[in-house]
């Protein structure tokens, strides 16, 4: 599966949900698949953090329908306590993708831990996360999406994608991106 095929899925039932993506390939398909949106939060130089943001959105802004969150298998295992706050805090409202191809791809393609067996749903499962999926294919993500809308999370869906590199670029403006984003999420 591709993981900008994987995004115009999740783009179909997002609505106007917010969506943080993590640092590289996860942001640039985003920002190319989206077309852009206000909607869309992209994480510049964070590594590791979009997770923890993603929670701290779902449950401050308890009236979002949705908080959807796309990590990669490189960034979660730098932020693996953000699954044990996602299992305790359990906002409903909380959908976290992690794109797992099995690398750092954006600082040169390093394998990852999951390349050698490391299971993330499987540490999502074990700290308490209320739904996890793992899928593998783009039918199979798309039902995953579709049933994190309907029914009460948190969610985690852990996907595996094909390594590639994307055709999107952001533009660098990370104070700009920020204060639109804000503006986008309806009054509390």
């Amino acid at each position: 599966m591709k993981r900008i095929d994987a995004i115009r899925e999740l783009l179909k039932v997002a609505g106007t949900s917010p969506i943080l993506a993590n640092l590289g390939t996860n942001t640039y398909d985003l920002y190319a698949a989206a077309e852009d949106r206000a909607q869309n939060f992209y994480m510049s130089g964070a590594m590791g953090s979009v997770s923890s943001i993603g929670v701290g959105l779902a449950v401050a802004r308890s009236d979002l329908m949705k908080v959807f969150v796309l990590d990669g298998d490189g960034s979660l295992l730098m932020n693996l306590g953000s699954l044990t706050t996602i299992a305790a805090l359990s906002p409903p409202n909380l959908v976290h993708v992690m794109f797992d191809n099995r690398m750092y791809e954006t600082t040169g393609r390093q394998a990852s831990h999951t390349a050698r067996g490391v299971n993330l749903a499987a540490i999502a499962r074990a700290a308490g996360v209320r739904h996890v999926e793992e899928v593998d294919n783009i039918d199979a993500f798309a039902r995953a999406v579709r049933a994190a809308v309907q029914e009460p999370g948190p969610w985690f869906v852990a996907a595996v994608v094909e390594p590639g590199a994307s055709t999107g670029r952001v533009p660098r403006r990370p104070v700009y991106f920020k204060d639109r984003f804000m503006e986008s999420l309806p009054r509390a």
